[in-house]
């Protein structure tokens, strides 16, 4: 029996691949903070002097929250919150370059070109990444922790940035047919239907305003590219 959601490592690391972060904890002090995962999943901060872990101490607790949203319409919804725990270590130069490129894809910063430029100067921001121990999930109505070997060996869906593209246009511009095909499906009313997430395994729509519900409708095979997934997203927009 094919899946009919992407297995949970996966889920998670693709939740995180699309997420900007949102807190850093230090010591159990809470802070702002600029940063992103690279592509590996591992957090990665932009870190100013002033800062708490500018003065990188090596036996630093740290966890970095993780917030990844959906836009509907004017409104931002939160996908899921993942919390990395570990420690954290500075970016290798050689690695440097990637780790900017993921923070600005969140937040354009002037700090990350002199980071770069001025590479581990002691006045300069520094580029630091988490050394990961494990990672706590909150998604939809499952929770739970990862270790670190179950994280770091997942992938994100192949598929996600297609899917997160589709998604967009489908929610941008082919609304009514939605909620008709989803209305079909169900055989009842349906009203405020959006596209929520989108995969190779399925589609998860959202249905109303005052109490939202999630349902999911899972593809009969997984789909193996962006056309497949196309064409099976089709079945929920044309039901006749």
């Amino acid at each position: 029996m094919p899946l009919a959601a992407p297995p949970l490592p996966e889920r998670v690391r693709t939740l995180a691949a699309t997420s900007r972060a949102a807190q850093l904890i230090v010591d159990g002090t809470r802070c702002p903070v600029s940063g992103a995962v690279d592509s590996r999943g591992r957090p990665v901060l932009l870190v100013r002097p002033g800062e708490p872990l500018h003065g990188l101490r090596g036996d630093a607790v740290v966890s970095v929250n993780l917030s990844a949203m959906r836009r509907l319409g004017e409104v931002d919804y939160p996908r899921g919150l993942i919390e990395v725990q570990g420690w954290a270590e500075a970016v290798p130069e050689r690695d440097a370059r990637e780790a900017a490129v993921a923070i600005s894809a969140h937040a354009a910063d002037e700090g990350l070109f002199e980071a770069l430029e001025r590479y581990g100067a002691p006045d300069a921001p520094h580029l630091l990444r988490l050394d990961v121990g494990q990672v706590v999930y909150l998604t939809g109505e499952e929770s739970g922790v990862l270790d670190a070997d179950e994280y770091l060996e997942a992938a994100p869906d192949p598929l996600a940035e297609v899917a997160e593209q589709v998604l967009a246009h489908v929610n941008g511009s082919h609304r009514p047919q939605l909620t008709a095909g989803v209305g079909r499906l169900l055989g009842l009313p349906a009203e405020s239907v959006w596209l929520w997430e989108l995969d190779r395994y399925g589609a998860t729509v959202r249905l109303g305003d005052e109490d939202p519900a999630l349902v999911r409708f899972p593809w009969p095979v997984p789909a193996g590219s962006g056309l497949c997934l196309e064409t099976a997203l089709r079945a929920i927009l044309c039901t006749c």
